[in-house]
C-alpha cells in the first residue's frame, strides 16, 4: 500500500502534560496521521453501514447468517496463524487501565495475559490517555516500580514470569478530539493503536513478544477487514514483518455473532482468537432489538451465561475457533473479594463454578478483573489443561446453532424487580459520577463496573420504560433517591451533570447508541492548541 507524504500536520488540541513530549513527538504523530489519512474515510463508511444495518433489522429483515459468505464458513482448509510468542498458553488473562498501580498489580499477579483497556476501564481523559501510553512505554522498559499504600515494594518479574501485555484501543465508533487532522478529531482508536505501536512495537519484539491487540465493539466482517488493513500498512511503515501483529476480537455485539468465522478469516494472518463478553453482548441485544417486546430483558443479574441464547452464543464462539484453530476466551468474573472470610469464599465458589463451565466447554483461558481471582481462575483452567497450553484440539463437533437459537431470549424474560430498577439506576449514576472524574474502573457493591456495565445499566432502564414495564415517575423518585446518595458518599460529584447525562442516555425517546461519544465531548474535553513539531 502506497501513501503519499501527508498534507496536513496533526495538531495537539490539549495544553501539554508532564512526560507528554516523550509520546507525542512529531514523528509519532506523522505516524498516526498517516494512518488517519488512509483509513479515515473507509472507517466513517462503515459507521454508516452500523445505522443502515440497524434500520434494517428494526424493520423486519431477517437476522442469520450471511448467505454471501457460506464458502468462507464451509471451506474447511483455512487457519488462522499459529499462536505468537507469549500468546500460547492464555489460560488466565486479567484486564484493567493502563496505570501504573493497576499495570504493577496485573504483570505479577501470575495471570498470564493483561488486557491494558483504553476502552471500557478508561475515562479518556487526555492525561488518562497520553498517561496510559507512558504507562506502556514504561511497562515495555520494566523502568518502574510502586510502593504500595501498606508499604510493600513491587517490582515488575519478582513474581516469576510477567503477563504478556495486550492493548484494548477505543472503538471504530469514538474520536480524540485532542488530537485534528485535516481539520477534524482523529479517531480514536487509531491514536490508541497508533501511538501503541509506533513506540512499542519493536521494544515488544525485541523483548521476545510482539505489538498484540483486542478489538472492541466490531459488528461485522468489513470493520475487521479494517483493522488487518491498518495492521498490514503500520508493519509497512515501520519496517515490521508482515505478520508480527496479534489481534482477539471481542465478540460483543450480535451482529458479529453470525460473522466469528468472517471475523477470523479477514484478519487470519493477524488472529489470535476471539474472546466471549457478556455486558456488551447484552447491550447490543437491546440495542439492536430493543424495539421489540420480545426481546425484554429481566434485570441484568438474572440474565447470567448459562441462559440459553447465551450458552448458544458462547459454545458456537468455542467451536468457531477451534475450527480455525484460534484461543477461545471466556468471559469477565468482575467480583472483588472482600476481606471478610465468609464473604470472600462466597465469591470465590461463585467464580470457580462460572470458570469450570467455561473450562469444561471448551475454552482456553477466561477473564479476571481482580488480582485476587487468578489463582481460582488458573487452578480450575490447570485442572483441565494440566500441561497442554490451550484444548484447541477439542474442535465441539457436537455443537449446533442457528441464528434463532442467539435470539432465543423469552425462557428468561421477565419484569424487572423493584430491586434491579433500583440497581441500575445506582450503578449508572455512581459509574457516571466516577467516569466525568476521570475513573474509568470503579469497585461498586462487591463487583468491578466499567462502562459496559453502565451502558447496559442505562439501556435496560431505556427499555423497560419503553414497553412501560416500569412507569415513568418511580424511575424518577429513584433518581432522585440515588443522586442524593450519590451526593452523600462522593462530596465532589458534579450531581448537575451526573443527572444531566442519566437523563439524556436513559430517559430520552431515541435511546443514544453510546453514553461516551456525547459525554465525552461535553465533560472531557479540555482544548488549547499547541503545535508539535514543524
Amino acid at each position: 500500500m502506497t501513501v503519499t507524504a501527508l498534507a496536513h500536520q496533526v495538531r495537539v488540541l490539549a495544553a501539554p502534560g508532564d512526560r507528554h513530549d516523550e509520546i507525542l513527538t512529531p514523528a509519532a504523530l506523522d505516524f498516526v496521521g498517516r494512518l488517519a489519512t488512509a483509513f479515515g474515510e473507509r472507517r466513517q463508511e462503515l459507521l454508516k453501514e452500523r445505522r443502515r444495518q440497524a434500520i434494517r433489522l428494526a424493520t423486519g429483515s431477517p437476522f442469520d447468517f450471511p448467505l454471501v459468505t457460506s464458502a468462507v464458513r464451509a471451506d474447511p482448509t483455512w487457519r488462522v496463524a499459529t499462536p505468537a510468542p507469549g500468546l500460547t498458553d492464555r489460560r488466565v488473562e486479567i484486564t484493567g487501565p493502563p496505570d501504573r498501580r493497576t499495570a504493577v498489580d496485573a504483570l505479577t499477579s501470575g495471570a498470564r495475559v493483561w488486557m491494558a483497556d483504553f476502552e471500557d476501564a478508561t475515562a479518556p481523559t487526555w492525561d488518562n490517555v497520553v498517561g496510559g501510553q507512558l504507562c506502556l512505554l514504561d511497562a515495555v522498559e520494566r523502568r518502574f516500580d510502586l510502593t504500595a499504600p501498606d508499604g510493600n515494594d513491587h517490582r515488575l518479574g519478582e513474581r516469576g514470569r510477567p503477563a504478556t501485555v495486550v492493548v484494548r484501543p477505543r472503538g471504530w465508533h469514538l474520536l480524540e478530539e485532542h488530537l485534528e487532522y485535516a481539520g477534524q478529531p482523529v479517531p480514536a482508536s487509531l491514536v490508541d493503536f497508533g501511538l501503541y505501536f509506533f513506540h512499542c512495537a519493536q521494544r515488544q519484539i525485541d523483548a521476545g513478544h510482539g505489538p498484540y491487540f483486542y478489538l472492541p465493539k466490531l459488528e461485522n466482517r468489513y470493520e475487521a477487514r479494517l483493522w488487518n488493513d491498518v495492521f498490514v500498512l503500520a508493519q509497512e511503515l515501520l519496517g515490521i514483518p508482515r505478520g508480527t501483529v496479534r489481534a482477539t476480537v471481542l465478540i460483543e455485539t450480535i451482529t458479529a455473532a453470525v460473522e466469528m468465522e468472517e471475523i477470523l478469516y479477514e484478519l487470519r494472518e493477524h488472529s489470535s482468537g476471539l474472546n466471549a463478553g457478556r455486558w456488551d453482548y447484552l447491550f447490543s441485544l437491546i440495542k439492536t432489538f430493543g424495539h421489540r417486546t420480545d426481546f425484554l430483558l429481566p434485570d441484568r443479574a438474572k440474565v447470567t451465561m448459562t441462559a440459553p441464547f447465551m450458552r448458544a452464543y458462547t459454545e458456537l464462539l468455542v467451536q468457531t475457533c477451534h475450527k480455525r484453530g484460534a484461543h477461545a476466551i471466556g468471559s469477565m468474573a468482575a467480583e472483588v473479594p472482600g476481606r471478610e472470610p465468609a464473604a470472600r469464599e462466597a465469591v470465590l465458589a461463585r467464580v470457580r463454578l462460572d470458570k469450570e463451565r467455561e473450562a469444561e466447554d471448551g475454552f482456553d483461558g477466561s477473564w479476571v478483573a481482580q488480582p485476587g481471582l487468578v489463582p481460582v481462575c488458573r487452578e480450575v483452567f490447570d485442572g483441565v489443561l494440566g500441561d497442554r497450553p490451550h484444548q484447541i484440539d477439542r474442535t465441539r463437533d457436537d455443537v449446533e446453532v442457528t441464528a434463532a437459537d442467539l435470539l432465543s431470549v423469552r425462557r428468561i424474560s421477565g419484569p424487572p424487580t423493584p430491586e434491579g430498577v433500583r440497581t441500575n439506576i445506582a450503578v449508572a449514576l455512581r459509574y457516571f459520577a466516577a467516569w466525568l472524574r476521570g475513573q474509568g474502573a470503579v469497585a461498586l457493591d462487591g463487583l468491578m463496573e466499567d462502562a459496559a456495565t453502565a451502558e447496559i445499566a442505562r439501556v435496560q432502564i431505556w427499555q423497560w420504560l419503553r414497553h412501560r414495564v416500569v412507569d415513568r415517575e418511580t424511575v424518577l423518585r429513584l433518581l432522585d433517591d440515588e443522586l442524593a446518595a450519590v451526593g452523600a458518599a462522593y462530596p465532589w460529584a458534579p450531581l448537575d451533570e451526573v443527572r444531566e447525562l442519566f437523563e439524556r442516555t436513559a430517559l430520552a425517546a431515541e435511546l443514544p447508541l453510546f453514553f461516551t461519544p456525547d459525554a465525552y465531548t461535553r465533560h472531557l474535553v479540555r482544548n488549547a492548541t499547541v503545535e508539535v513539531g514543524s
